[in-house]
């Protein structure tokens, strides 16, 4: 039950929206047992978002997991994030943060699991 939420402060259009969940599908393999299947992708273009003062193109990427994560897994989807923020938006990666959430309690469907 993964969520990534995006937020920037550049134009998305739908196709790129369209493109950068699909890629988000894919990338979420990063962290093992998880896939597109549960995922849930938001996505908030022109976010008023500054980073070292200016604001030039950047993003926040959110990525709340339910159970936990290794560091190294997060590593490589991080580079997967940024690489897909990249190519998709031309922002770079040193304008890209990621933060990460774990929890143990997750709601759906009605009750927790």
């Amino acid at each position: 039950m993964p969520f990534i939420n995006i937020k920037t402060n550049a134009a998305v259009s739908a196709e790129k929206e369209d493109s950068i969940k699909t890629a988000m599908g894919q990338a979420i393999t990063a962290i093992p047992g998880k896939s597109e299947n549960w995922l849930m992708v938001g996505i908030e273009p022109e976010y008023k978002l500054w980073f070292k003062g200016t604001s030039d193109p950047a993003a926040m990427v959110q990525v709340s997991i339910y159970g936990t994560a290794d560091r190294s897994a997060k590593n490589k989807l991080t580079g997967k994030i940024s690489e897909i923020i990249g190519d998709e938006l031309g922002i770079s990666p040193s304008r890209i943060y990621v933060s990460y959430t774990d929890t143990p309690d997750w709601g759906w469907n009605g009750a927790n699991f």
